[in-house]
């Protein structure tokens, strides 16, 4: 797995241990990388998405509310959440990479992480809001 793909693995799991276990953005960071050797271009790749997602997350999760067609955001499960909030974030705010990478690598988390439907609800939304973009 690339540099790439691990980071936003990584970030991820650190969105989706914000969202749910409450946890800070330093206490978050600080554990996953306590866990694990990472090269220092993961590392600071995770860190960027991670601290970019959270400096922007009110107006990402707006977005996921506003393209969400028939679900509220509350119904989303929490995983779907954090994958939908990094891939938003660097297709509106990083743009580092282009589109049809990001939405694969979101598309590529969800079926290994989430539910069997969740890669087809992700690619909907994301496909919706890259057309505003």
């Amino acid at each position: 797995m690339g540099k790439r793909s691990t980071s936003r693995r990584l970030a991820m799991q650190a969105l989706y241990q914000m969202e749910v276990g409450k946890f800070s953005l330093e206490e978050v960071l600080e554990k996953t990388f306590e866990e694990e050797k990472f090269m220092p271009e993961t590392r600071e790749f995770t860190a960027r998405l991670t601290q970019g997602v959270f400096s922007e997350l009110k107006n990402i999760d707006k977005l996921i509310e506003e393209n969400a067609k028939e679900w509220t955001f509350d119904r989303i499960n929490e995983v779907d959440k954090s994958i939908l909030r990094l891939a938003i974030y660097e297709l509106k705010f990083d743009k580092d990479n282009p589109p049809s990478v990001v939405i694969n690598e979101a598309l590529e988390l969800a079926k290994k992480y989430s539910t069997p439907q969740s890669s087809k609800f992700i690619n909907g939304i994301l496909g919706s809001i890259i057309k505003t973009l």
